[in-house]
């Protein structure tokens, strides 16, 4: 049996934020990647999400971005491994006690944006979030790119990994994401989408935009909130997963 997560990066509103949407996207997704305050969210929006997401009994996880409102946390920083960890750190603690308030339990970290992707090619930022996660709960599972120096070091910390792919986004033949700034980097029909999502969970392989495949490994498929027709997208793409004979369940889920 085939086995998968699906998760969504939540709570990256303000104030006011209308939660609608993501009160709909709680209801198909099994993990929640709540923003932490700094690229995105506020105390009310992280106390909204984290009630909604438990309320609909999807697993929580931080999502630690950098200092960067204005670029949506999507800009790279020269931060050190040292500022890394004191971020990392920091956010956790701020969504964990949310979390501990209303009697729920986190489940994982997902570095956010640029956090994310640097991590990903730079191994000594990414054991320093490693070791920021390990020393907040070493039971927490860190979330990284699949085939990704993010994932070697949260193995080589000790911590119970996650490998993730991307269902709207192409990739490079060296398994990274294809860029943001770069024309074919968003996948927007959503047949290709799942075709994509299908293979990589049950053959383990992606064709890169350079038309070669690349295996990686699929444990949690990110399925981006905010896009146009993000609704309809997330729900065709469980439904089809199932379809497939894939079972989807959060990855902490204990049978």
């Amino acid at each position: 049996m085939y086995q998968v997560d699906l998760n969504c990066d939540m709570g990256e509103g303000f104030g006011a934020y209308p939660m609608g949407t993501d009160d709909e996207i709680l209801s198909i997704v099994t993990s929640a990647n709540i923003a932490c305050g700094f690229h995105a969210g506020d105390p009310s929006v992280m106390r909204k999400t984290v009630c909604l997401a438990l309320e609909k009994g999807v697993a929580i996880g931080a999502h630690p971005g950098l200092p960067d409102l204005v670029g949506f946390g999507r800009r790279n920083m020269d931060i050190s491994p040292q500022e890394a960890y004191d971020m990392v750190v920091y956010q956790i603690g701020a969504l964990g006690g949310f979390v501990k308030a209303e009697g729920g339990r986190m489940q994982h970290v997902k570095p956010h944006g640029a956090l994310y992707n640097m991590a990903a090619k730079n191994f000594p930022l990414a054991e320093a979030i490693a070791e920021a996660v390990y020393k907040v709960d070493p039971e927490l599972v860190l979330f990284g790119l699949s085939g990704s120096e993010l994932i070697r070091a949260g193995q080589k910390a000790g911590l119970s990994t996650a490998s993730e792919v991307f269902a709207d986004r192409t990739y490079q033949q060296d398994g990274s994401l294809t860029p943001r700034r770069q024309s074919n980097a968003l996948i927007t029909d959503t047949e290709q989408a799942v075709s994509q999502v299908i293979r990589m969970v049950k053959e383990g392989k992606v064709c890169a935009v350079q038309g070669e495949d690349v295996v990686l490994q699929a444990n949690t498929i990110c399925i981006h909130g905010d896009g146009t027709h993000a609704l309809q997208f997330a729900r065709q793409i469980r439904q089809r997963l199932l379809g497939a004979g894939v079972q989807v369940q959060a990855v902490g889920h204990k049978k």
